[in-house]
């Protein structure tokens, strides 16, 4: 730290030859998005090799070249801490994990300016959270969704934020999901390797889109349990992207049940998903495992279906 400036070293990797120094940046800096990259580049925050700034996003890396990118400390948050109840799975002075409960929001934004997990966290740590992820996502390193429930990991300190998201990088964290899906999948277990980027006709949701373009995201599902022309699976994710399940397992014929956006309700579970007045994707992060980024130990937490969920497990039964 120098001045309240936060001066990290990257080394650009021998393969990133050619590559945007955005890109490159991106690739050796997992905290800091492309996004904030360039805006560091173009502010002339990031300097270069022979220790000149380097004011243009889209100018060539230098492979295997050491680059600064000084990061400006975070203006103080303008979240407002809120005395929300939380289940804490675990905690120690670095990180903790919480198990979410679906319908809440994990970091405020348009539409949801308070009542987030952020807003509960700054008022459970007084404060004391990973400045990384800036003002709206203080110690937030990866999120899920609002209609999904289950464990995510936070940061209170910059140096647990660093380690966590080079492990989310290295695609090394263990990330298992149990979801009900319309259909029996046959064969009962594979895999889906298709790339995600926000659908063309509608930015609110994704897409799988051609080889080349998006991000590459990879799901591994198998089938736990039958049932009444729906399915209980698992669902390990390689990558972490964004409505990675969902969009996954609908292109495969297999919807999540309850899922407002990417699923068609069929004529079998209609009556039952009103009658148990279910409305959100039936996903559940249930379970975590990652290495402490500080201790080294490796730690795995698992959380147990909710209630909504098994209430719409028993219905199905067959």
């Amino acid at each position: 730290m120098d001045r309240g400036v936060s001066i990290m070293r990257a080394a650009v990797a021998p393969e990133a030859e050619g590559w945007r120094l955005d890109r490159a940046l991106a690739a050796a800096v997992p905290t800091l998005s492309r996004e904030r990259l360039k805006a560091l580049i173009s502010s002339g925050a990031v300097f270069g090799p022979q220790g000149a700034a380097v004011r243009d996003p889209a100018s060539k890396a230098i492979p295997g070249g050491l680059y600064e990118v000084h990061v400006p400390a975070p203006a103080e948050a303008h979240n407002v801490p809120q005395d929300i109840p939380l289940v804490i799975t675990y905690e120690d002075e670095h990180l903790l994990v919480v198990d979410k409960p679906a319908g809440m929001v994990v970091h405020p934004a348009a539409g949801n300016l308070d009542g987030t997990m952020v807003n509960a966290l700054l008022h459970h740590c007084a404060g004391r959270l990973s400045g990384i992820g800036g003002v709206a996502r203080p110690g937030i390193v990866h999120r899920i969704d609002k209609g999904t429930s289950g464990l995510l990991v936070v940061a209170k300190t910059d140096r647990a934020h660093e380690g966590l998201a080079a492990q989310f990088a290295k695609h090394s964290i263990d990330r298992r999901y149990k979801a009900i899906v319309a259909g029996i999948p046959n064969p009962p277990s594979g895999t889906v390797d298709a790339p995600l980027a926000r659908s063309s006709a509608n930015r609110q949701k994704m897409a799988i889109v051609a080889e080349g373009r998006g991000k590459r995201a990879v799901t591994h599902y198998a089938l736990e349990r039958p049932l009444k022309e729906a399915s209980l699976i698992e669902c390990r994710l390689e990558t972490g992207r964004t409505h990675q399940v969902r969009v996954h397992m609908t292109s495969i014929g297999h919807a999540l049940l309850g899922d407002p956006a990417y699923g068609r309700t069929k004529i079998a579970h209609r009556d039952i998903l009103n009658r148990l007045d279910f409305k959100r994707q039936a996903l559940h992060a249930a379970a975590l495992g990652f290495i402490h980024p500080v201790s080294k130990q490796n730690l795995t937490f698992e959380s147990v279906v909710p209630s909504d969920m098994q209430e719409l497990l028993s219905a199905l039964s067959v």
